[in-house]
C-alpha cells in the first residue's frame, strides 16, 4: 500500500532503537583509557586519564548541545589531550556492547512501514564510526531493512541543528519535511530539533537524561508512544 502522507520515519539510536540503560561514566573512561598510547615518560596512570577523558567527554557534550558542533573519538581524546591507538579500543567497544541491543519490536515495525511504503531512517548523535553502528544493526538482523542512516561522528552538525536533519532525510531519499517523521527519546535534540527542521516529532519517554545533556527547549510532541510497537498505528492516522 502506497504512503499518502508520509514518505520517511527517522529513529534516533541509542535510547530509542535500543532500550535505555543507565551508564557508569567513570567505568566507561577507565575502559576508554585502555586506548591511551604510550606517554614519553613511560607512566602508566589509567586512572589519571580516566579521569581527564570523562572530563572531555563532558565538553564534547556541552558542545553537542550548545553549538550542535560534531565530534568524533579521535577528538575526545585531543580534548583530554591524550594520544591513543585506535586498534586499542577494544575495552571500550566492549564496554558499550551490552547496550546496544536493538529493540525487538523494530524488525517487525520496520517492516510494516516498508510495507506501507515509508522509508526508514536513522540519526543519532555519536562520536562512534558508522561502522560500528552498522555491524550492531547487522548483528540484530535489521540492517537491510535501514533505507538511509546519519551518524554525527560523520557530518559537522549534531541534532537539534537542522542541518543534521536535513542529512538524514537525504540520506533516506526523501525531500519534503512535512511529509517525514522523526522518532526520538530527547525533547530537545529529537523532538524540539525535528520540528524546527519541519518534521513531526514523536516522543519515546523511557530515557532519564542526564542533566547536563538536557537543552535550553523542550519540544512539545505531536504523539507520545509508550513503545515502538505502537508507532505504526500513529504513522496510519497521519497518512
Amino acid at each position: 500500500m502506497a504512503s499518502t502522507g508520509i514518505d520517511a520515519v527517522i529513529f534516533d539510536w541509542g535510547g530509542t532503537l535500543t532500550r535505555w540503560h543507565d551508564i557508569d561514566f567513570h567505568a566507561e573512561s577507565l575502559a576508554l583509557a585502555h586506548a591511551v598510547a604510550a606517554t614519553p615518560t613511560g607512566a602508566d596512570d589509567h586512572h589519571a586519564w580516566a579521569a581527564r577523558l570523562h572530563e572531555a567527554g563532558a565538553e564534547v557534550w556541552r558542545r553537542s548541545r550548545d553549538e550542535q558542533r560534531s565530534a568524533r573519538i579521535d577528538d575526545l581524546f585531543d580534548a583530554a589531550g591524550l594520544d591513543h591507538d585506535p586498534a586499542l579500543l577494544s575495552a571500550y567497544y566492549e564496554f558499550w556492547e551490552p547496550h546496544t541491543l536493538t529493540d525487538p519490536d523494530v524488525r517487525p515495525l520496520w517492516e510494516s512501514l516498508r510495507g506501507d511504503g515509508i522509508r526508514v531512517g536513522v540519526l543519532s548523535n555519536t562520536i562512534w564510526p558508522r561502522a560500528w553502528h552498522r555491524d550492531f544493526f547487522a548483528r540484530d538482523g535489521v540492517l537491510d531493512l535501514i533505507d538511509g542512516d546519519v551518524y554525527t561522528s560523520e557530518v559537522p552538525w549534531t541534532k537539534p541543528s537542522p542541518r543534521a536533519f536535513e542529512a538524514a532525510m537525504e540520506a533516506a531519499g526523501a525531500t519534503d519535511a512535512t511529509r517525514c517523521v522523526y522518532v526520538g527519546d530527547r525533547l530537545y535534540d529529537d523532538v524540539w530539533g525535528a520540528q524546527q527542521a519541519g518534521m513531526r516529532a514523536v516522543h519515546v519517554p523511557h530515557s532519564s537524561i542526564p542533566a547536563s545533556q538536557i537543552g535550553h527547549t523542550e519540544g512539545e510532541p505531536d504523539a507520545v508512544i509508550d513503545r515502538l510497537a505502537d508507532l505504526h498505528a500513529v504513522v496510519r492516522d497521519w497518512t
